[in-house]
């Protein structure tokens, strides 16, 4: 019987996600991902080399995901706004992307597979820059920089909001989101 090594791969890296993103790098054992994926921990280093590869594929994986899955649609504000709703989804539907980044950012102190990642978030900028004809490259970094912030703020920080504004509200957060987004959009001088 052939070995499914894609089906393999994925396993571990669904299992290396939720092990990740609920425990950070340091919390996180390569023991425990082997367990719930079903694999040898030989297999994963030997499809991923170690864990720190591991935890790179996991973040890029997810990160990669929502910016290729999520394109700007339309042009003007309203297509910014659009896509900061799309991606407050994105977001919430898979929480692993920001905690990911929440604990790279605590425990990593640098970006893990810095070149693909900026390949992808300059492939949304330039998404940005045809939907906003007007707005400078460095006007759209710090837009998608803002989207992805507020975004993923929402999941890695609930205790913010619960002081803020009380009880989560997401239909709420979603249309400052959306709404702050716009003007933003407004405002960089595009339209």
């Amino acid at each position: 019987m052939a070995w499914d090594t894609e089906a393999t791969r994925k396993k571990i890296l669904d299992a290396a996600i939720a092990e990740f993103s609920e425990r950070g790098f340091s919390g996180a054992r390569i023991h425990q991902i082997s367990q719930n994926s079903a694999c040898n921990r030989e297999r994963i280093y030997f499809y991923f080399g170690g864990k720190t590869q591991l935890f790179e594929a996991a973040l890029t994986h997810q990160l990669v995901t929502a910016l290729d899955d999520l394109p700007v649609i339309g042009s003007g504000p309203e297509a910014i706004a659009d896509f900061a709703g799309r991606y407050f989804d994105f977001s919430r539907s898979r929480p692993s992307l920001a905690r990911l980044t929440f604990w790279e950012g605590l425990e990593r102190g640098h970006p893990v597979g810095a070149e693909g990642r900026a390949l992808h978030s300059s492939n949304k900028v330039s998404e940005i820059r045809a939907a906003l004809p007007a707005i400078s490259e460095a006007g759209a970094e710090d837009l998608l920089l803002t989207i992805v912030t507020l975004c993923h703020a929402w999941i890695s920080t609930p205790n913010v909001h619960l002081v803020i504004t009380g009880e989560p509200d997401e239909g709420r957060r979603r249309a400052a989101i959306m709404r702050a987004s716009e003007l933003l959009a407004f405002d960089d001088g595009a339209y």
